[in-house]
């Protein structure tokens, strides 16, 4: 691209700051940022359950499921709101566990976990419908889910978590039955 005659081409390289100083200072080093403002987190996130997941632009995952909607196999009597509020809570959990936003093999993740790919058995189909029921208004629902997903098996890729999605899905179900046992009395 030609470059106007009337623009010296080194001006973007000379330093912005330092020729507005006085001869013979320089700026101070940049010092570490502490939270001192009212509001600020002291000690960082606080973590634990149904505190969920934080991450940077977090609620793309909702956008994403919402463009796999046509590939999630629903359970008779299965509403894919719910389906796609638990869906999107497990990739929001994966994502930030990387510390990125959620891409598809988040989503891929969830579907795969929760069955929505199909090939689950039956029986894990038909518990996954019942107990999920409603968790499109209920955060508690979706979060017991969410929390009972080992994220050591999360973090794996789509392809990796194929031969240990079983166990996964055993380790989830017994977690989230104890969970919602006492959620429900």
């Amino acid at each position: 691209m030609p470059t106007d005659p009337f623009v010296v081409p080194s001006s973007g390289d000379a330093p912005r700051q330092e020729q507005n100083l006085a001869p013979g200072v320089t700026l101070p080093p940049a010092q570490r940022w502490t939270a001192d403002r009212p509001g600020d987190l002291h000690g960082g996130q606080p973590r634990g359950e149904m505190l969920g997941s934080p991450g940077p632009n977090i609620g793309y995952a909702l956008v994403l499921v919402h463009r796999a909607q046509d590939r999630i196999a629903l359970a008779p009597h299965e509403h894919v709101d719910d389906a796609s509020a638990v869906v999107g809570e497990i990739a929001m959990k994966r994502a930030s566990s990387y510390g990125r936003a959620p891409v598809m093999p988040d989503v891929a993740c969830a579907m795969l976990v929760l069955g929505y790919q199909g090939g689950c058995a039956p029986d894990f189909a038909e518990w996954r419908a019942q107990e999920i029921e409603g968790a499109h208004h209920e955060y508690a629902r979706r979060r017991v889910f969410c929390d009972a997903v080992p994220l050591d098996a999360l973090r794996l890729a789509p392809q990796a978590l194929v031969p240990r999605v079983e166990g996964v899905r055993l380790a989830l179900r017994t977690a989230a039955e104890r969970e919602l046992a006492t959620i429900a009395s």
